[in-house]
């Protein structure tokens, strides 16, 4: 891509727009997917039975149990999630990712590009994590009995209950995990669909075009998901604990990791990677998509560029 023309700049509110709309698309589509990849992690939580054995389990149960409408369950504090977290990402990302383009349009080195997924997932995530608390807390409900579900009625409910119940400080339990797994997701996913576009772009096989975007999304997102598990894990199960008498069940993300690994073994850690790739995949990919459509749409109806650059990634 070196040597081209430098790209015209789309500001960046419609960035952020674009960053978020993207997101918030392809939630409505893997929802179920995300759903299951919790209840992976949360089964066998304290050393228990596993509840479910494999995905294929989990979704018949969830079926079964709680019907087509518990598949998407947790469905608006997965949008809202997207709608903060995502946008934000997304943004900074493209926004620093032109700011840092060479002076002939060529796009940063891989490191450059690993270091703004770092500060625009660590952004996300902060400004994320009172709708990633609730998503997490709803999709958990369904395998509690009855007596002990919290039973949000959506995710503004949840949002407002936890701070009449618990405190506002609660909307960012777990920030602390939430944030380190958003760099590193946001550090390999951003940093490795780039990197995979540009040298798929190389090879003369592709061109800027949706199945150049598919399957560099696909390598992004199974690279995205081996680094992130673990991450994920522990904040998945720090967002959705209890504190009985005044004692949490966790100390923090690193109690989480040591408790599965000793009770649970360490592939544990890799819980629910078929789903977790299943949903991040098609996230991963969708999510792109979309932005590259939306970027490409713009800078043809806006700027007349009829060359099919996507942009900012």
């Amino acid at each position: 891509m070196s040597g081209e023309a430098p790209i015209q700049s789309i500001p960046n509110a419609v960035k952020f727009l674009f960053g978020g709309t993207a997101g918030m698309g392809a939630t409505v589509f893997v929802q179920p997917l995300d759903l299951v990849k919790n209840r992976m992690q949360l089964s066998g939580e304290g050393g228990g039975a596993k509840q479910y054995k494999t995905s294929f389990h989990a979704v018949t149960g969830i079926l079964r149990n709680e019907g087509i409408i518990g598949i998407y369950s947790g469905l608006s504090a997965g949008l809202l999630r997207q709608a903060t977290y995502t946008t934000t990402r997304l943004g900074i990302y493209t926004w620093l990712f032109d700011l840092f383009r060479g002076k002939d349009g060529s796009p940063p080195n891989f490191f450059m590009k690993a270091g703004i997924g770092m500060v625009a997932g660590a952004t996300g995530a902060f400004i994320g994590t009172p709708a990633e608390i609730s998503l997490i807390r709803m999709c958990a409900d369904g395998r509690l009995p009855v007596a002990e579900q919290r039973a949000y009625k959506n995710v503004f409910d949840a949002l407002f209950r936890i701070i009449k119940e618990e405190g506002v400080l609660t909307l960012w339990r777990g920030c602390g995990p939430t944030v380190v797994r958003a760099m590193v997701v946001n550090a390999a996913q951003l940093a490795s669909y780039s990197q995979a576009k540009q040298f798929l772009l190389s090879t003369g096989y592709f061109s800027e075009n949706v199945s150049c975007h598919f399957v560099a999304s696909m390598l992004s997102g199974l690279v995205t998901t081996a680094a992130s598990m673990p991450v994920d894990i522990a904040k998945t199960r720090v967002q959705n604990m209890k504190v009985i008498n005044g004692v949490p069940e966790y100390r923090g993300a690193i109690d989480v990791l040591v408790k599965v690994v000793r009770n649970e073994g360490f592939f544990s850690l890799w819980k629910g990677f078929t789903p977790y790739y299943a949903r991040l995949g098609p996230h991963t990919v969708l999510t792109f998509i979309f932005l590259e459509q939306m970027n490409k749409n713009y800078r043809r109806i806006v700027f007349g560029d009829t060359s099919g650059h996507g942009g900012g990634l």
